[in-house]
C-alpha cells in the first residue's frame, strides 16, 4: 500500500511548540487552518512548513477515495480490510480483541497516508429503527465506552489518530442534519454522554466529531457547553473537535464554542467569515489563535506517526473472520442441533449464502482487499457432495416467486436446511431510518414453506438492526451473523462447524415488537424536535423496570458448552466494588464465557433501573477448567448525576451486585455496603417538612412544635390512619406560617433555617 500522507513543506517548523508556530502565522493563515483545504484534506501552509493531513472515513475500515469526494459512500476507494462493523464488534464483548481491530485499522491508515481515522461510533442505540445503528456499539454507555476506549488505543497505538463520533445525542437519521435531541439532564449525562466520557478519559482520541442535530435547540457544532465545559473542563479532552462533514452552521458562533476544525473546505467562505468577525470586533482573535493551535497540534502528532509503512492483507482477513465469528450470538439452538456434522446433508438456502450482505452503506462504505461467502465456505468444511444452494429469494427488489418452488423441493432433500435471511442494503443505511423491524414478507413466506418441508431448520441473520423473529418458536436454531465484514461468510461457516464455539452476546435487546420498545411513543419526533421521554429507560432498563417479556435479553448468546458460577465474593472501597467469581466450563467443548456484572440500588432515592450493567469479562476456558475472575466496577460507574447540585454522586446504601449471563440470566448475587457521599441541600422556606425533618438540626425543633397541631389534625375524621403524615410530608414549610394552631412564625422558620445552614455550611 502507498503512503500518500502529506508531509511536504515538513521539518523543523513542527518541531516547535504549536503555540509558537501560530504566533508566526498571519490572521489569514490562522483563519484558512480552521477549515479544510478540500474534501479530505487539512489546510496546509507550506511557508511555514506545516503540511496537509488526510481525514477519511472508518469506522470498521479506511475509505480513502481515489477520485471524486464524497461522505455517502457512492465514489470509489481504495482496497481496504473490511472488518466487521460495531454491530459485531460489539457483540464480542472483547476489548482486546476490539484494540488488535484498531491497531489493524491504524496499519492500514497509516500505510494509506491517512492521519485521522473517522470513529468509532458510540452514539446508544435508543431506538432500533435508526438506519446508522450497524455502526454504534451499544444500547448500554458503559458497554458502548469501554469497547470503544478499546479501538481507539489500538488505532492510535499506530500513530494515527482516531474521531470519536457522534457527538452528541445523534440517535437518529431523521432530520438529523436539523431535528433537535431535547433530553434532560440525567439520562444525557448518564445514557448519551457516558459513553463518550469514557472514551475520552481512557483512551484521549486525538479528535472528537460533533454532530449534526441540535442539543436542546442548540446545534452541537456551536455548543460551548458541550464542547467546552464538558468535553475539557469536565473531562479534559486533550485534543480537537471536528465537524462532521458539512455539520456547521455558524463558524463565527462554532469557533468561540470549541469547534476547532470545519470538514469539508467551505471554499473560503468560513475564513472569510472568520476574518470579518475579528475585524469588526465580534470576534475574539484569541478564539482563532486557539483553534488554529489545536489543528497544528493535530498534525504534529499525525506527521510524528507517519513513515512508510505496509501491512499484511492475509493476516488482516483472519482477524477480520475471528472477530465477525467471535461476534455472531447463537440465539437458539434447540436439541444441540448446531454445530453440524461434516457427513451431514445440508440445504443451503437464501440469496445473502451466494452475496452477503456483510456492511452497510453510507459514508462507512469499503471497498474490500476480499470478500468470502457462505456457501463457498459451507462446501469448503461438507464437500460438494453434502451442500447444495438455492437463492429462494432476490435482495434487489425484483420478482423472486419462481425462486421459491425450487428452494422448498431441496430443503426436503436433505438432513438439515441453513436458511440465510436478512435485511437488504436498502431497508437500512445512514441517511435514513428503517420504517419497521420485519424482515422481507417474501422471506417470511419462503421461510414458512421451508420449515414445512423440513422442519431441521437453521436460520442465519444478516442484518445491521435488530429485526422481529415471529417464527422463533418454529426453528431449532437461530444465529445472529449481523453484518460481518469481509469474512463474515467464512466466519459463519466456522460456527456452523463448530471451528468456532459461539461466544458472541447481545449488546442490544431484541424486542418481541416494535411497539415494545422504549422510544415507541418518541421516535423520530415532531416540527425539528424529537423528545426522549423515555428518560433513562433505555434499552434493558425499560424492559428490566417494567418486567416486559423480551423475544431475547440484553447480554444473551448461547455455547456450544456450558458454564458454572460460584464462590461469588464482593468488596467495595473508594474505588469502586471488586467481584470476584469462579466460573468453570462444565461442559465438552472449550469455549468462552463473557461474565457480565449488574448492579442496583432499590432503597435509592432517586428513580433507577432495577439493573445497569456495570463491568465485564471476556473469559476463554477449556473443558472442565475454573477460573476465579476479578472484575472491577469503578466507583464512578456508581454514580448517578444529580440534577440538584449538577454533579455526579455515588449515593450511599446497600447495592445488589448481580453476576451473570444476561440481565435476564442472573447466577449469584449479593450486597455490598458502599459509602457514597451524603448529599445536603440547604434549607429554605419551600423545602418540605419531610426536610427539615430529617436535618439534625431543625427537625427536633420543628417537630416538637408542631406536635400539638399534628395531634389535633389527627384526631379529626379527615384523614385515614397514616394520611396527615403522607400529605404533611411534602408542605414547604413556608407555608405552615399563619395556619391556625402552629406555633411558629415565618421569622423563627427562616432563624431555624439560617441556623441549620451555617452550621453545616
Amino acid at each position: 500500500m502507498t503512503d500518500t500522507l502529506n508531509t511536504t513543506g515538513t521539518g523543523t517548523g513542527l518541531d516547535a511548540p504549536a503555540a509558537d508556530i501560530v504566533a508566526e502565522l498571519t490572521l489569514e493563515e490562522k483563519a484558512s487552518l480552521t477549515s479544510g483545504a478540500s474534501f479530505w484534506t487539512t489546510q496546509g501552509i507550506e511557508r511555514a512548513g506545516i503540511p496537509a493531513i488526510v481525514l477519511t472515513d472508518g469506522p470498521h475500515g479506511v475509505r480513502l477515495q481515489k477520485g471524486s469526494a464524497d461522505h455517502l459512500g457512492i465514489g470509489d476507494s481504495v482496497p481496504a480490510t473490511c472488518f466487521p462493523p460495531a454491530v459485531a464488534l460489539g457483540s464480542t464483548f472483547d476489548p482486546e480483541l476490539l484494540e488488535r481491530v484498531g491497531t489493524a485499522l491504524g496499519e492500514e491508515a497509516r500505510a494509506e497516508g491517512v492521519g485521522v481515522l473517522l470513529g468509532p461510533g458510540v452514539n446508544i442505540k435508543r431506538s432500533p429503527l435508526c438506519g446508522r445503528n450497524f455502526e454504534y456499539l451499544s444500547e448500554d454507555p458503559i458497554v458502548s465506552g469501554v469497547l470503544g476506549a478499546a479501538l481507539v488505543n489500538g488505532l492510535q497505538s499506530q500513530g494515527v489518530g482516531g474521531s470519536l463520533k457522534h457527538f452528541a445525542a445523534n440517535n437518529q437519521e431523521h432530520e438529523r442534519m436539523s431535528s433537535s435531541s431535547d433530553v434532560d439532564p440525567r439520562p444525557l449525562r448518564e445514557i448519551y454522554l457516558r459513553g463518550f466520557q469514557r472514551v475520552v478519559e481512557d483512551a484521549q482520541p486525538w479528535t472528537v466529531m460533533c454532530s449534526y442535530n441540535r442539543l436542546n435547540g442548540v446545534y452541537t457544532s456551536e455548543d460551548p457547553w458541550l464542547l467546552n465545559t464538558v468535553l475539557r473542563d469536565d473531562w479534559g479532552f486533550e485534543g480537537l473537535v471536528v465537524s462532521d462533514w458539512g455539520a456547521v452552521n455558524d463558524r463565527v458562533v462554532g469557533l468561540p464554542a470549541g469547534l476547532d476544525l470545519e470538514m469539508p473546505s467551505s471554499d473560503g467562505r468560513s475564513a472569510a467569515a472568520l476574518l470579518a468577525a475579528v475585524a469588526d470586533g465580534s470576534l475574539d482573535e484569541s478564539a482563532l489563535d486557539l483553534g488554529a493551535r489545536r489543528v497544528v497540534e493535530l498534525v504534529q502528532k499525525a506527521v510524528a506517526g507517519a513513515s512508510d509503512a505496509a501491512y499484511d492483507v492475509d493476516a488482516h482477513h483472519a482477524l477480520a473472520r475471528e472477530a465477525a465469528g467471535r461476534g455472531a450470538v447463537l440465539l437458539k439452538n434447540d436439541d444441540a442441533i448446531l454445530p453440524l456434522g461434516a457427513a451431514t446433508s445440508v440445504a443451503v438456502i437464501g440469496a445473502f449464502a451466494e452475496k452477503p450482505r456483510y456492511q452497510g452503506a453510507g459514508s462507512s462504505l469499503i471497498n474490500p482487499t476480499k470478500l468470502d461467502n457462505a456457501l463457498d465456505a459451507i462446501t469448503e468444511y461438507a464437500g460438494e457432495s453434502n451442500v447444495a444452494f438455492a437463492a429462494g429469494f432476490t435482495t434487489d427488489g425484483s420478482d423472486g416467486a419462481a425462486l421459491v418452488a425450487p428452494a422448498v423441493e431441496l430443503a426436503a432433500s436433505k438432513d438439515v436446511v441453513v436458511l440465510f435471511l436478512g435485511l437488504p442494503g436498502s431497508y437500512e443505511s445512514e441517511g435514513f431510518d428503517r420504517d419497521d423491524l420485519h424482515l422481507p414478507a417474501e422471506q417470511l413466506a419462503l421461510l414458512a414453506a421451508v420449515v414445512a418441508a423440513n422442519p431441521r431448520t437453521v436460520v442465519v441473520l444478516a442484518n445491521g438492526g435488530v429485526v422481529e423473529l415471529p417464527f422463533a418458536g418454529d426453528v431449532p436454531a437461530i444465529l445472529e451473523g449481523w453484518l460481518g465484514g469481509q469474512a463474515g461468510g467464512s466466519a459463519i461457516a466456522d460456527v456452523l462447524y463448530g471451528a468456532v464455539n459461539p461466544s458472541g452476546r447481545l449488546a442490544e435487546t431484541i424486542p418481541l415488537k416494535l411497539s415494545d420498545t422504549p422510544a415507541y411513543l418518541n421516535f423520530p419526533g415532531d416540527f425539528g424536535h424529537v423528545r426522549y421521554g423515555e428518560g433513562l429507560f433505555v434499552g434493558y432498563r425499560w424492559y428490566d423496570a417494567r418486567d416486559a417479556e423480551v423475544r431475547y435479553p440484553f447480554g444473551h448468546g448461547l455455547s456450544y458448552t456450558t458454564f458454572g458460577y460460584s464462590d461469588l465474593s464482593v468488596a467495595a472501597d473508594a474505588s469502586g466494588i471488586t467481584v470476584r467469581v469462579t466460573v468453570t466450563n462444565t461442559g465438552d467443548r472449550a469455549g468462552r464465557e463473557v461474565v457480565q456484572v449488574y448492579t442496583g440500588l432499590a432503597a435509592s432515592g432517586v428513580q433507577r433501573a432495577p439493573r445497569e450493567i456495570k463491568a465485564f469479562a471476556n473469559v476463554a476456558l477449556e473443558v472442565g477448567e475454573s477460573r476465579q475472575v476479578e472484575i472491577a466496577v469503578r466507583g464512578e460507574d456508581l454514580a448517578y448525576w444529580d440534577i440538584r447540585v449538577d454533579r455526579w454522586i455515588v449515593e450511599p446504601g446497600a447495592y445488589s451486585v448481580e453476576v451473570g449471563a444476561s440481565s435476564r440470566d442472573i447466577r449469584l448475587s449479593a450486597v455490598v455496603e458502599v459509602e457514597g457521599e451524603q448529599v445536603r441541600i440547604p434549607l429554605s422556606l419551600e423545602s418540605s417538612i419531610a426536610e427539615l425533618a430529617a436535618d439534625p438540626i431543625a427537625g427536633p425543633i420543628v417537630m416538637q412544635a408542631m406536635g400539638s397541631f399534628a395531634s389535633g389534625m389527627a384526631d379529626t375524621d379527615i384523614f385515614d390512619e397514616g394520611g396527615l403524615d403522607k400529605m404533611m410530608a411534602s408542605f414547604p414549610v413556608g407555608k405552615l406560617a399563619g395556619f391556625p394552631g402552629v406555633p411558629v412564625t415565618p421569622e423563627q422558620i427562616q432563624q431555624l433555617i439560617d441556623l441549620s445552614n451555617s452550621q453545616q455550611a
